[in-house]
């Protein structure tokens, strides 16, 4: 046993799956002696069900891995380049392309018997945005052991509609040979993007925080849960040992009730021959007394 196969033998389980078999193979690592090895196993999460269904994802469908990691590189370079057209292009690609996996995670959950609600398909396509947006996410979904969904990083602004405001050319500086007689709408649309880019920032940062909230209730009720499993396994060790003595003390008990019985059939056997010796000696004195008389006859 190691930790990488037991990792995807419990990432590929359903959720409800998870803990059960989580703590049989930490048992079997502790019994096998690794004991470094059950506590890292025993410290591992349940996933969320959108988790889950994004580590299916990579498990049932591994070919669709590579075209969005690679989006994601696209995107990235992009931004760096300030390539307006560029990201225009990629982000009605990722667009589709996050909306599809998205609906196939979902797909491929409910053909397991669970059901993915509104919550848990908006979690799938925010950790399919952070596959896009940052390479170390990437990584960690690619992997399929994913016990939480992920969440791009803060100021990524090539995703959804975000994409299409970030991707528009910079206007050349010039002077309009005459004023126009009316003033252009187009500064009052760039404060209207401003101000629903300002509030999307605001509300990711109030969507990541409640976030990180939630993880840090959820991590302090899972370390809560491994405590008591500790707990729970220590008595049932000691258990284990009690039932042990126990048999032991009631073997030992049987060996008295036995060695009792031995000693009192010794005892009455020794009184049986105590008195066959004393009833032989008398009747050896009494011969002896007989020989004597009927010597003293003679």
């Amino acid at each position: 046993m190691d930790l990488e196969s037991t990792l995807d033998e419990l990432y590929a389980l359903r959720p409800h799956e998870f803990t059960a078999v989580r703590n049989q193979r930490a048992a079997e690592a502790r019994r096998a002696g690794d004991r470094e090895l059950a506590e890292r196993i025993r410290a591992l999460r349940r996933p969320t069900v959108s988790a889950w269904a994004g580590n299916m994802l990579v498990r049932r469908e591994p070919d669709k891995v590579g075209p969005l990691i690679s989006l994601g590189e696209g995107l990235r370079e992009a931004h760096r380049n300030l390539d307006g057209e560029q990201l225009r292009e990629l982000g009605r690609q990722q667009h589709l392309l996050v909306g599809a996996l998205a609906r196939e995670a979902r797909q491929l959950a409910a053909e397991e018997g669970q059901a993915v609600g509104e919550a848990a398909f908006h979690e799938i396509e925010a950790t399919l945005h952070a596959v896009l947006a940052d390479p170390e996410a990437a990584r960690q979904w690619a992997a399929g052991h994913l016990d939480r969904p992920l969440n791009a990083p803060v100021g990524f602004t090539g995703l959804e509609a975000g994409a299409g405001a970030t991707a528009r050319p910079a206007r050349p500086a010039r002077r309009e040979p005459e004023p126009r007689p009316e003033p252009s709408p187009e500064p009052e649309e760039d404060a209207g993007a401003r101000r629903r880019r300002e509030k999307l920032d605001r509300a990711r940062q109030d969507a990541e925080e409640a976030e990180r909230q939630a993880g840090e209730r959820e991590q302090a009720h899972e370390e809560a849960t491994a405590a008591l499993e500790r707990s729970q396994a220590a008595l049932d060790g000691i258990s284990e040992q009690v039932a042990t003595l126990a048999q032991e003390l009631e073997e030992a008990r049987e060996r008295q009730r036995r060695t009792e019985r031995e000693l009192r059939d010794t005892r009455d056997q020794v009184a049986r021959t105590s008195r066959t010796a004393r009833d032989a000696r008398r009747r050896a004195d009494k011969a002896a007394t007989a020989v004597e008389r009927l010597a003293e006859g003679a």
